[in-house]
C-alpha cells in the first residue's frame, strides 16, 4: 500500500529476485522481474552487499538514464533487526527528478547573465575555481574588459540601445576567442575571460590584441555608428595566487590601471601593494580628519625688498596614532582620489582662520600677517568654496583680507566658467587669490587676464638652480614681466640662498618663500618669528 515505488528483494542462490513489487514500482518502469529490472542491473551489487551486511538501513542517491532524459531517485534499503538472517530487504524509491531539475534550473539562472546568456560574476568565479582545481592555477589567466564611456550610450540613446550594444560586444568578443576560452559578463559594462595558457603568458597579450582589433569596427545602433574603446587588464596565475577569486581581483586591478594609462596592463605585485598601502592611508586619514589628528604648519613668505614676513602658507601635517609621520606627498593624492580632500580642505580653512584669530589675540590686535590656504582642483569642483570660506571667517571673526587662497593651474582647465564664478565670489569676501605653481600647468592666458588673480607663484622647479641655468632665468623673467603687465604681484618658491633672493628682487619679484627664511613651523614657532611677538615679550618682561 506504499504510494512510492517499493520492492521486496531477496538474495537467493547467489542472485537477486523480487519477492514482490507494488504498482508504483511497475509504473515507474522498474520492471517486475529482477534480471530485467534496471534497479538490479545498476544497483544489484549494492543491494546484495546490504543484505549480507549487519546494517538495518542505508540510503543512496541514484541517477538513471541519459543526459536528456535522466531521472533521480533517493533509494532506501531497510529491514528489521530480526530479519538480518532472512536474506531479504525492502527497497523504496523517492523520485526527486522534478525537484532536482528545478533546483538546477534556478541555479543556472543565478549563475547566468540574463541579457547576454553568458556566465555572470558568480558563475565565472565558480567555473574558474573548478578548472583551477582540475588543472592547476598556473595554466590559466584572466582578462577583464571594461567598455570606456559606455555610460554615454545609455544616457544619450537609452537603456535599450545600451543593452543592444552589450549583446553585440559580447558576440564580437566571443568571436575573437578560442573554443575553450570562457567569456562572462561580470558587471554592467565589464566582461571577463578565462584563458587556458597553452603557449605561455604571452598568449594572453595576443588574445587582448585580437579583442581590441575586433572592437575597432563601429557598431550600428539605429542611425548611429558607435565606436567602442575598451580597457583590458590581465592577471596570470602562478604559485603566489591563492585562488581564482584573487586572480579575478588582480585582473580587475590591472584593468583600472589600464583605464588610466590607455594601454593593456598586466597585473604586477608591487602596484597592487602600493594600492593596498594607499587604501590603508585612506582609512587612517578618514579617522584622522574625524578625530582631529591633523595639524597645520606655517612657512613664512617674505617681502624680498625689506625681508619682512608678510604672510604664512598653511601646510597640512599628519602624524598617525602610532607615531608615523605621513608625507603630504603621500596623503594629499589619496585624499584627492578618495574625495577626502573636501573635508580635509574644510578643516584646513577653519584651522587657518582660527590660527589668525589666535595670533591677533596674542598681539592685542592685527598681528600684521595673512595666511595662505591651498585649494585643490577637486575641492573646487565638489565643494561650495565661497560659502565654506565665508563660514570659516565668520566663525572665527576674521576679515577676508587676512586670507590668501592658492589655486593651481589645473583647477582652471577642468571647468573654467565654474571656477571663474567661484573666484569672483571669493574676491567679494575680500580674500586675496594666488595662482600656485605657475608655469607647470596648461592655463589659458586669456583666462588669466579675465580672472581676479592677485598673485602669481613661480614654481620652485624654475627658481631652484636658476642662477646656473639661462633658460630658467629667461622663464622667470618672462613670468615677472607678464605679472607686471597684468598688475599682479609675484612670489618665488624654493629660495634657499641669499644670492638667489637678491637676484629675484633685482628682477622685480615681490615675495619669496623657501628654506632660506624657515621651514614649515608649528603655530607657536611661526608666531614667534613676528615682530609683534618680540614686542609682546618685551612688554611682558617690563611689567
Amino acid at each position: 500500500m506504499l504510494p512510492i515505488p517499493a520492492a521486496v528483494v531477496e538474495l537467493k542462490d547467489g542472485g537477486l529476485v523480487f519477492e514482490t513489487v507494488n504498482r508504483p514500482f511497475r509504473l515507474a518502469g522498474l520492471g517486475t522481474v529482477a534480471d530485467q529490472s534496471p534497479l538490479v542491473t545498476l544497483l544489484g551489487t549494492r543491494i546484495a552487499a546490504f543484505i549480507q551486511s549487519d546494517d538495518t538501513e542505508v540510503e543512496i542517491d541514484w541517477e538513471v538514464g541519459d543526459a536528456v532524459d535522466c531521472r533521480y531517485f533517493r533509494v532506501r534499503m531497510a529491514r528489521r533487526a530480526s530479519q538480518k538472517a532472512s536474506g531479504r530487504c525492502l527497497v523504496t524509491l523517492i523520485d526527486q527528478t522534478a525537484e532536482l531539475r528545478t533546483q538546477r534550473s534556478l541555479r543556472r539562472e543565478m549563475l547566468t547573465d540574463s541579457l547576454t546568456g553568458l556566465a555572470n560574476r558568480a558563475g565565472f568565479g565558480e567555473q574558474l575555481e573548478s578548472e583551477i582545481e582540475r588543472s592547476g592555477i598556473d595554466r590559466y589567466a584572466v582578462l577583464v574588459i571594461n567598455l570606456n564611456r559606455f555610460s554615454r550610450v545609455n544616457s544619450c540613446m537609452g537603456g535599450l540601445a545600451g543593452d543592444e550594444l552589450l549583446i553585440s560586444v559580447a558576440r564580437r568578443v566571443k568571436g575573437a576567442l578560442r573554443a575553450h576560452d570562457v567569456l562572462a559578463r561580470t558587471g554592467g559594462d565589464e566582461f571577463a575571460i578565462q584563458l587556458a595558457l597553452d603557449d605561455g603568458p604571452t598568449e594572453a597579450l595576443h588574445v587582448a590584441k585580437r579583442i581590441q582589433n575586433a572592437l575597432t569596427t563601429p557598431f550600428r545602433l539605429s542611425d548611429f555608428e558607435i565606436r567602442v574603446d575598451c580597457s583590458i587588464g590581465i592577471a596570470v596565475g602562478d604559485a603566489s595566487v591563492a585562488d581564482g577569486e584573487d586572480l579575478i581581483r588582480h585582473a580587475q586591478f590591472a584593468m583600472k590601471r589600464a583605464k588610466k594609462t590607455g594601454r593593456t596592463e598586466v597585473y604586477q605585485t608591487h602596484a597592487f601593494d602600493l594600492a593596498r598601502v594607499q587604501f590603508s592611508i585612506e582609512t587612517e586619514l578618514r579617522r584622522a580628519i574625524d578625530n582631529g589628528g591633523l595639524t597645520l604648519n606655517f612657512q613664512p613668505i617674505c617681502d624680498l625688498a625689506t625681508g619682512r614676513i608678510t604672510s604664512f602658507e598653511a601646510l597640512a601635517r599628519w602624524t598617525t596614532e602610532q607615531g608615523a609621520v605621513i608625507s603630504p606627498c603621500d596623503f594629499i593624492p589619496v585624499a584627492e582620489e578618495s574625495g577626502l580632500i573636501v573635508p580635509l580642505g574644510r578643516w584646513a580653512m577653519h584651522e587657518a582662520a582660527r590660527t589668525i584669530a589666535e595670533w591677533d589675540g596674542l598681539a592685542g590686535g592685527d598681528c600684521g600677517v595673512n595666511v595662505a590656504v591651498n585649494l585643490s582642483a577637486i575641492q573646487l569642483q565638489r565643494d561650495q568654496i565661497a560659502p565654506m570660506v565665508e563660514a570659516a571667517l565668520a566663525a572665527n571673526g576674521v576679515e577676508g583680507r587676512r586670507i590668501v587662497l592658492e589655486l593651481t593651474e589645473s583647477a582652471l582647465v577642468t571647468d573654467p566658467d565654474h571656477i571663474a564664478r567661484t573666484m569672483h565670489a571669493l574676491k567679494a569676501l575680500g580674500t586675496t587669490l594666488a595662482m600656485d605653481d605657475f608655469g607647470t600647468g596648461y592655463s589659458n592666458l586669456a583666462y588669466l587676464q579675465k580672472l581676479p588673480i592677485d598673485v602669481l607663484k613661480i614654481d620652485r622647479s624654475f627658481v631652484s638652480g636658476m642662477l646656473a641655468d639661462r633658460d630658467k632665468i629667461a622663464i622667470v623673467r618672462a613670468v615677472l614681466s607678464l605679472a607686471q603687465a597684468l598688475g599682479m604681484r609675484t612670489t618665488a618658491e624654493g629660495i634657499e640662498t641669499n644670492e638667489l633672493a637678491q637676484t629675484l628682487a633685482a628682477l622685480g619679484c615681490t615675495y619669496g618663500q623657501g628654506f632660506l627664511y624657515a621651514q614649515p613651523l608649528p603655530s607657536a614657532a611661526a608666531y614667534a618669528l613676528l615682530p609683534v611677538a618680540s614686542n609682546s615679550a618685551t612688554t611682558a618682561s617690563a611689567i
